[in-house]
């Protein structure tokens, strides 16, 4: 008898701990002898290509792929080789085609755990990419939370993203990898975008 897939997302702003639990549960899936794989954007590398790596030095192997559609069909491609993979983990999921989405559908209905982790607002604190489907369709969800880098009082859901320093412009791309010296946590109260 198949057992039951189930869609797991974590999300929440930068420095809320997302790749942190996401490397946390898919260790536990090491730990019990069962076969993973994990998934991150190649686009994604402040720290290290081939790994997820959480802001406090935390790491696990990963796949680097691209994020458009032939991405996700490459994905596809590259599970159906590890049949005994009971879990599928993806990091910075918001950064992925929307497709993704009809793939993570097919492996939840197959029977796989897949734990999905990225950004779900953007900078303008805008919903992000295929994150608010995956919102909805998800068996569990860890709204995370960061402390408020400005008032450092108020639990912050957003990020902020600096440009020299200052709150970034609306007109402004959406996607921007960084890290500490481009985003920075921000509650309701704090967080800033300049209206062009």
């Amino acid at each position: 008898m198949q057992t039951s897939g189930q869609l797991e997302v974590v999300c929440g702003s930068m420095f809320s701990g997302k790749s942190e639990e996401l490397i946390r549960r898919l260790k536990r899936v090491e730990i019990s002898g069962k076969q993973f794989l994990l998934f991150k954007p190649s686009a994604d590398s402040r720290y290290e290509v081939d790994s997820v790596v959480s802001h406090d030095a935390r790491k696990l192997k990963a796949i680097a792929t691209g994020t458009d559609a032939a991405a996700v069909d490459q994905i596809e491609s590259i599970i159906s080789q590890f049949p005994n993979a009971e879990v599928i983990g993806f990091d910075e999921v918001n950064l992925y085609d929307p497709t993704l989405v009809a793939l993570i559908r097919r492996l939840v209905a197959s029977g796989k755990r897949v734990v999905a982790a990225g950004l779900d607002m953007d900078f303008r604190g805008e919903p992000f990419g295929c994150m608010p489907t995956l919102l909805a369709i998800a068996d569990y969800v860890d709204k995370l939370k960061a402390i408020c880098a400005k008032c450092k009082t108020n639990p912050a859901g957003i990020s902020q993203r600096l440009v020299d320093g200052a709150p970034a412009r609306w007109s402004d791309p959406i996607i921007k990898i960084g890290a500490s010296e481009s985003y920075e946590p921000r509650c309701r109260k704090c967080h800033q975008v300049v209206r062009d």
